[in-house]
């Protein structure tokens, strides 16, 4: 199972197991999801980190 790095509103990185409806694009309702922070323990909306090439 793939992992998605993702980063709460308050700033938080964190990774996943399970962003859900990641298929459905940025396009269609927005790149953001409400998950629970492991840090804050709080709902919060999270966006995936975008990937840095090296």
């Amino acid at each position: 199972m793939e992992r998605t790095v993702v980063r709460c509103a308050e700033g938080h990185v964190f990774s996943t197991a399970s962003f859900p409806m990641q298929n459905l694009g940025p396009g269609r309702i927005g790149p953001g999801r409400l998950l629970r922070c492991p840090r804050c323990a709080r709902l919060r909306q999270s966006v995936p980190v975008a990937h840095q090439k090296r």
